[in-house]
């Protein structure tokens, strides 16, 4: 399996490891961009994980499409070594050049086509058709496809032109452990890659200029990209661990995703599990996931945000209502569910094969 160290992909790639694990399937994980910090090299030894650091370019940073068909061929090197059952790739461009030699699954997390269309609109820039035109390739490469919305599932397929919709298996997450919950002082939560502006945190912290209580923001404010922005309202708290995360969200705040683009969102996932009252922006996505167990607002119009979380703020009791609704639906994604999913998705993909498995064996 590949994975990076960036974003969600992490959290997704180790914490469906430990599900395949409890199923007798070993995980190989393959690391692309820069190396895993301490605690996230953590989390694969509780996923029963192996780890291989690459050192390759991901394929959204690497300033030349050479470089991720090298990426391509190497990742496909390291396959014949460990010699899996399966290539499970959380970046599908890798498929576009790589000769594996056994089933390759490929998971539509995101890409910057879609991306593109969700914050920016219209033709897609110079820099961007030549990634667009790898993870084609990989598309029409890989033996399944996976998504974790219905939503992303039909976004991917009006994209790429795919004659079949993605397989939709929903993203499931360990919740994070922590103290039993604690009352505090009412607060505003959000967590992320601030940089990144498909999560709209401009708009959040815009929002913090106009709120009576604070807003803390967990994430980098800088993305491996160059792409950059500053907190000048909310108080920035840099990258978290998810154990220092698990102790901001047992307080019970007020989660907000302004979103534009989020084709799951694993933070929100998070914040429901712990009790959280969600702020969410009204984008396709987040209705599919959350509706009825959310607010919703518009994400371009910062006033709409700011007066339905001050509504909350004086209002105890439909915070706790909500933050009860949001932990129910929760119930829904789990990483039980999202491992089973996906193991049917690797029988099937081997049952229509000569190679013969158990899947007791790595997956790449």
């Amino acid at each position: 399996m590949t994975a990076d160290s960036v974003g969600g992909v992490w959290q997704y790639a180790l914490d469906l490891a430990g599900g395949l694990r409890a199923h007798g399937v070993r995980t190989t994980v393959a690391v692309l961009g820069p190396e895993p910090s301490a605690d996230q090299q953590a989390m694969a030894k509780v996923a029963g994980a192996d780890l291989v650091v690459t050192g390759l370019p991901l394929d959204w940073t690497a300033p030349h499409q050479d470089e991720v068909k090298e990426a391509s061929r190497s990742i496909a090197r390291l396959a014949t070594q460990i010699r899996p059952d399966l290539i499970h790739l959380n970046a599908p461009a890798l498929a576009a050049d790589g000769k594996f030699g056994v089933p390759v699954v490929a998971a539509c997390h995101s890409c910057v086509s879609t991306w593109w269309q969700a914050v920016k609109g219209g033709a897609l820039p110079e820099d961007f058709i030549w990634r667009t035109e790898l993870v084609r390739r990989g598309y029409a490469t890989a033996s399944k496809l996976l998504a974790p919305t219905r939503t992303f599932a039909q976004a991917t397929a009006e994209a790429y032109d795919l004659a079949q919709l993605p397989l939709v298996v929903r993203n499931g997450r360990r919740a994070l452990q922590a103290e039993t919950n604690v009352h505090s002082d009412v607060f505003v939560f959000t967590a992320g890659r601030l940089w990144d502006e498909g999560k709209n945190f401009a708009a959040i912290d815009r929002m913090a200029g106009r709120l009576s209580i604070p807003v803390l923001a967990a994430g980098p404010l800088q993305g491996p990209n160059a792409a950059r922005i500053e907190a000048r309202h909310a108080k920035a708290l840099g990258r978290l661990s998810d154990e220092n995360i698990a102790q901001y969200l047992r307080r019970q705040p007020i989660f907000v995703s302004t979103a534009l683009y989020e084709p799951f969102g694993l933070a929100v996932l998070e914040a429901a599990q712990a009790g959280c009252a969600l702020v969410l922006s009204d984008i396709p996505t987040f209705r599919e996931l959350w509706d009825g167990s959310a607010l919703f607002v518009d994400p371009k119009d910062e006033s709409e945000a700011a007066d339905a979380v001050e509504r909350l703020a004086q209002d105890p009791d439909a915070q706790a209502a909500l933050g009860r609704a949001a932990r129910k639906r929760a119930e829904a994604y789990t990483v039980e569910a999202m491992s089973e999913g996906v193991l049917n998705a690797y029988r099937s993909v081997l049952a229509g094969t000569s190679h013969k498995s158990s899947l007791e064996g790595a997956a790449a």
